[in-house]
């Protein structure tokens, strides 16, 4: 049963990702967390967002703006080297409730609803802040989602983009945590596998559903569930910090 709860949960998040193109780590990185110990959420989380994500931006492959890449990965290698010469693991409950006040603010500041990731600078700054919190949280999809929404990119071109750029971080965490840090996997190779099948499955269901939506239709949509998805982070860094 354990194995298999987080099997339907890693279906049933990859599905929402494929959807919106967000939201799904941050639930999946929250139920791991519940579930196992934090060493052990970040390995197992860390393989199967990357496959999702990966195979989501395949799947999408069409809609890449490549242009976005070389700035964000400018400021995710930032982020790494930053950690790598502190080499900590911080408590996620700090960064989980700044995760989780980011896009209330965003809706707050008229600044922040300016940032555009196809800003140069912005990208850059992108990749810093949201490579820190996959390293801090293990899951960043709500503050990410603010540097998309305000692009003039289509629906399928911002799930594509995040994806690529999820699928980097993701990559990063795992040699952070599984070589830097050295921490040991508590799932074994096994079950890493079929969780990565079995995100790809639900990640191509998502993208299927995609094609039937609208662009307004997944602005609105995307936007209750950044809303929604972060204050549940608040809700949960704030149980954390209190444990």
């Amino acid at each position: 049963m354990f194995y298999a709860l987080i099997l339907v949960t890693v279906f049933l998040t990859s599905l929402l990702s494929g959807i919106v193109g967000m939201a799904g780590g941050m639930i999946l990185m929250a139920v791991l967390v519940s579930l196992s110990s934090v060493a052990g959420a970040m390995i197992l989380h860390g393989a199967v967002q990357a496959t999702a994500n990966g195979s989501r931006a395949w799947f999408l492959r069409q809609h890449i703006r490549w242009d976005i890449l070389p700035n964000y990965a400018v400021g995710a290698a930032i982020a790494l080297v930053a950690f790598m010469l502190v080499a900590i693991v911080p408590h996620p409950g700090v960064v989980l409730v700044l995760v989780g006040l980011f896009p209330w603010l965003a809706r707050l500041s008229k600044r922040l609803k300016g940032l555009d990731v196809l800003n140069p600078l912005t990208a850059i700054s992108c990749g810093v802040v949201v490579t820190s919190a996959q390293l801090l949280a293990g899951a960043s999809g709500p503050l990410l989602d603010v540097f998309y929404l305000n692009t003039p990119l289509t629906r399928h071109e911002i799930v594509a983009n995040k994806a690529l750029t999820q699928t980097l971080g993701h990559l990063i965490k795992i040699l952070y945590y599984g070589f830097f840090i050295g921490v040991a996997a508590q799932f074994d190779i096994w079950f890493i596998a079929i969780a990565m099948t079995v995100a790809v499955a639900g990640t191509r269901a998502g993208t299927l559903i995609l094609e039937k939506w609208s662009d307004v239709q997944f602005q609105k949509v995307s936007q209750i569930i950044i809303l929604a998805i972060a204050t549940i982070c608040l809700v949960q860094g704030i149980r954390l910090l209190l444990a």
